[in-house]
């Protein structure tokens, strides 16, 4: 086998911290950095590269994503083709066969597809038949907080037209009603992270119908979301935690009317792209959402934004410092620069 650089794969990785605007707090707890790894794949001149989060909630660390890492690269190492092209497709097909979902896989796989389009002149939109949009409407996320905090906070959001509160188990109907009444105009989603029992949900929700509520993100622990099969529920729900790939659509399509696409859950955005397809088909609709990290996170799932219904991607919003050429916001807009860091979009 020829021992060419050029005709084999680099792989490199560093892991970051990136401080955040502000304490981010969710029903589980609250951090003020997102740490993430940044995957480097580099051949014959050409780089792609891509960026994960490691989630403690899918028993993932930073740590056991390079370990990950470090075996892949060890059998990537072994491939060879005579078109830089061929290898790419070889390593691609590799890591889709043969990885399960993590946020590992989800390097491998937008780092690769960075790579193709960098190879082939062609941005990844337009390789997976996709329009590129030059903006969508995005969700903005207000942390839980006492409600005190989180009147002062929306009452700085006010001018967004869609909204993510994240809520825990207490106050939810006084605290969600305080809201509405600051952002008349704003519609809603609410994420409680798994906070919730099926009482509660019964209790609040004809409260909830009247605070221009359009959906609720993963009411009950992942484990105990049986108990939505009998709920009939008058706003919709979404699957978050409970939803990683298109296997699970069957399941979760007896319990949710809609699912939350995140590519640390999917493995990447063709595990992503298959989700997306597999909801469609089940008459589900379906929310982009993301991890808190920069715009080299949010860029890969941008690529299905005419697919969602919702769309949650404000990743840059949240951190302190973005990356070069990453996205911008503006009155709740999500807004693409003329040449953005991932995918030639």
């Amino acid at each position: 086998m020829a021992n060419n650089p050029s005709k084999h794969l680099s792989l490199s990785w560093d892991c970051e911290s990136i401080l955040l605007a502000k304490p981010f707090k969710i029903s589980r707890g609250s951090k003020t950095h997102a740490k993430v790894v940044v995957l480097k794949v580099v051949l014959a001149g050409y780089t792609g590269w891509a960026e994960a989060v490691p989630y403690a909630r899918y028993n993932e660390t930073i740590d056991s994503t390079i370990a990950i890492l470090h075996q892949v690269k060890k059998v990537l190492a072994r491939f060879s083709h005579h078109s830089s092209l061929s290898l790419v497709e070889q390593s691609h097909n590799y890591i889709n066969q043969s990885m399960p979902p993590s946020s590992a896989k989800n390097l491998l796989d937008c780092a690769l597809w960075d790579l193709k389009s960098k190879i082939t002149n062609i941005s990844v939109a337009a390789l997976i038949n996709m329009p590129a949009l030059p903006s969508v409407v995005s969700a903005q996320t207000l942390s839980v907080d006492s409600l005190e905090q989180m009147l002062s906070d929306a009452s700085e959001m006010a001018h967004l037209p869609l909204i993510k509160v994240k809520l825990d188990a207490n106050n939810i109907v006084e605290k969600m009603q305080a809201i509405h009444m600051a952002c008349p105009s704003s519609k809603f989603i609410i994420d409680a992270n798994e906070a919730w029992s099926i009482d509660i949900l019964a209790s609040v929700m004809p409260n909830l119908v009247n605070c221009n509520v359009a959906l609720i993100e993963q009411p009950l622990p992942a484990n105990q979301d049986d108990d939505l099969i009998e709920f009939a529920s008058p706003i919709a729900l979404c699957a978050d935690e409970s939803c990683h790939t298109s296997a699970d659509v069957p399941e979760l399509a007896t319990k949710y009317q809609m699912v939350n696409v995140k590519l640390d859950k999917t493995g990447g955005l063709t595990e992503a792209l298959q989700l997306v397809n597999a909801a469609k088909l089940a008459n589900m609709q379906v929310m982009l959402g993301c991890m808190v990290a920069s715009s080299l996170a949010m860029a890969p799932i941008y690529v299905l934004a005419s697919c969602a219904d919702y769309i949650d991607l404000d990743g840059p919003v949240l951190v302190a410092e973005d990356r070069a050429n990453g996205f911008y916001f503006k009155n709740g807009n999500m807004l693409k620069p003329d040449k953005l860091l991932w995918g030639n979009l």
